[in-house]
């Protein structure tokens, strides 16, 4: 079983509608992708900023060296790629949804930095 953990907010990233989760005790909240959230995040994102802290004094623009990236799929038949919609839970569920093996679809990259935009269509 995993470890008790303070509950977090049930987030639906596809609306603006935020709620607080029902039990005041959770074990391990997971995603509907089988990504979980475990006790230890805290302290790896802990480490991460004072790590991040510790490059920004040696190196002053050590923030503007940092790119953030991502990439989504759009299929043209009006399948909605659920990957984009995470909905986090109390408990595991199973999703299975049919698709097309090889649906035509647009995807998306686009990557942030202190030089602006990068953007990429396929």
């Amino acid at each position: 079983m995993g470890a008790i953990i303070e509950p977090l907010p049930y987030r639906n990233d596809c609306n603006d509608n935020y709620d607080t989760a029902v039990s005041s005790r959770t074990q391990v909240i997971y995603s509907q992708y089988g990504l979980a959230i475990h006790q230890n995040d805290h302290q790896a994102r802990r480490r991460f900023v004072e790590w991040a802290q510790n490059e920004i004094a040696v190196v002053p623009d050590f923030h503007k060296r940092i790119l953030f990236s991502d990439e989504a799929h759009f299929w043209l038949n009006g399948y909605v790629n659920k990957q984009n919609c995470r909905i986090w839970s109390e408990a595991n569920p199973q999703v299975y949804v049919e698709t097309p093996l090889h649906p035509e679809k647009l995807t998306v990259w686009c990557a942030l930095w202190a030089g602006g935009i990068l953007l990429q269509k396929r």
